[in-house]
C-alpha cells in the first residue's frame, strides 16, 4: 500500500522528506511483525540480535564490547540484553580470568535449541518481502547502503 494511503497524508515537501517518513514508517512496519513473531518466543528482537552474534562466535565467547560493535541497534543496552538472556538460560557470563575488567559471554546448548526453532520459523517471516523481487530486494540494499554513505 502506498505511503500516502498509509498514513493519509497526500503531499510532502519533497521526495527527499518523503522518502525519510517512508524509511521511519516502513522501519515500524517490519519492527511491529518482528515483535510478533519474537513474542512467540519470549525474546525481543535485541536479545535475538545478541543471540545470533554469540552463535556466530561459538564456541568462543564474545566481550560485552564486542556484541555492542555488532548489535544492529546501537541504542540497546548490552550489558542489560545479555543479564536477560542469563536469567532465561540462553547465555553465560563470567568474568575473563586474564582481566576481571572483562565479561565473556557464551550461547548456551538452549540458546543455540532456540534459535534452531526460529531458524525453522524464519522462512514464514521472509513473507513479508514477497511483495518484492530478489532483484529488487538486491537494489534496495545497495540504495540503502549508498544512503550511509
Amino acid at each position: 500500500m502506498k505511503l500516502e494511503d498509509e498514513i493519509k497524508q497526500k503531499k510532502f515537501k519533497n521526495d527527499f522528506h518523503k522518502l525519510a517518513v517512508n524509511l521511519i514508517y516502513t522501519h515500524g512496519w517490519l519492527s511491529n511483525h518482528q515483535a510478533e513473531f519474537f513474542k512467540k518466543f519470549d525474546i525481543t528482537g535485541a536479545q535475538y540480535n545478541i543471540l545470533l552474534i554469540l552463535r556466530g562466535q561459538h564456541p568462543n565467547p564474545a566481550s560485552i564490547n564486542l556484541l555492542k560493535d555488532r548489535m544492529l541497534d546501537k541504542m540497546s543496552d548490552a550489558s542489560r540484553l545479555v543479564e536477560r538472556l542469563k536469567n532465561k538460560g540462553l547465555v553465560e557470563r563470567e568474568i575473563c580470568p586474564d582481566d576481571r575488567r572483562k565479561v565473556e559471554v557464551k550461547i548456551t546448548n538452549s540458546g543455540i535449541e532456540l534459535l534452531k526453532k526460529m531458524d525453522d520459523l524464519e522462512d514464514k517471516f521472509e513473507n513479508l518481502f514477497a511483495n518484492i523481487k530478489s532483484s529488487e530486494a538486491k537494489m534496495l540494499n545497495e540504495l540503502l547502503d549508498k544512503l550511509r554513505g
